[in-house]
């Protein structure tokens, strides 16, 4: 998995000139006395020169972006159709090795979390070279397994970051769209901003299946003898107002919703992705 990120990442950073990522904006706190050793940046020298003395201006928070990127590990991520060249887990992978890259590439601070039901990896965001590649060794590590319990994840996401940051989730989101509400509701609450990139495999939306299959659930211990050919209508319709309901959940919340298929390249849905927040200006 390292060398195919790095090469997404390659493929998604060249030619950016500047970041599209900044900080947060700092707020002026109040002033104190200047002591010896105080960075000289800071002296109000509108103050120094009404009162001729020195003062330094503090701030309420720093200017360095908190990221924290959740990726789903349960069970149906490890799906992969014949047609697809990643898995949804690889692809998740690569996606949040990535978006960590160019997080770390501004000097600002990354984690990751990695769930199903609940943690099984929680690293708060630091910067730093080292980040990366330890990062992407935690995701190495971790393989699909188990059901997920998104609501809870998320509610304790938005209470173990201290300060204010960004929450990058990244699954299939096959889950029950209430506690996904709730659980975005949440991380709105603490004050930090949400962005979710949602997975899925052409398969799954297509479901241009041409004979009749045994489906096996992934994230549940049952199968199901079906002809795709009697319920593809039934089941892309169902798809549709499902992948509405995620949208309008996003929207409602001010939630950034990116979708993308594992037969999509991936710089480029990064690249796109980026360059519109880079023009609007908001992270």
């Amino acid at each position: 998995m390292s060398l195919r990120a790095r090469a997404v990442v390659e493929g998604t950073v060249t030619g950016m000139h500047r970041s599209p990522f900044h900080g947060f904006s700092v707020e002026f706190a109040e002033h104190r006395e200047y002591s010896p050793g105080d960075d000289l940046r800071y002296l109000d020298w509108k103050v120094f020169g009404k009162t001729d003395r020195f003062y330094i201006k503090r701030f309420e928070q720093e200017t360095n972006l908190s990221c924290m990127i959740l990726v789903d590990a349960s069970a149906s991520m490890g799906f992969k159709s014949h047609e697809a060249p990643l898995s949804k887990w690889e692809y998740a992978q690569c996606t949040a090795a990535a978006l960590a890259y160019v997080v770390l590439a501004q000097q600002d601070r990354v984690g990751l979390g990695v769930f199903a039901e609940e943690y099984r990896v929680f690293a708060r965001p630091e910067a730093g070279g080292g980040q990366w590649q330890q990062l992407v060794q935690l995701l190495e590590k971790e393989s699909p397994a188990g059901t997920t319990a998104i609501g809870t994840v998320l509610h304790e996401a938005a209470e173990r970051l201290t300060r204010r940051g960004v929450i990058v989730i990244v699954g299939d989101f096959l889950v029950d769209l209430n506690q996904l509400e709730r659980g975005l509701k949440y991380i709105s609450y603490a004050n930090h901003e949400a962005i979710v990139f949602h997975i899925l495999d052409d398969q799954e939306i297509s479901f241009d299946l041409q004979h009749p299959v045994l489906l096996r659930g992934l994230e549940i211990s049952k199968s199901v003898a079906v002809d795709p050919r009697l319920l593809r209508h039934a089941y892309r319709r169902c798809l549709e107002q499902y992948l509405r309901n995620i949208q309008r959940i996003c929207h409602g919340l001010k939630v950034d919703y990116v979708r993308a298929t594992t037969r999509e390249k991936l710089d480029h849905v990064l690249r796109e992705y980026l360059a519109f927040r880079r023009k609007i200006k908001i992270i």
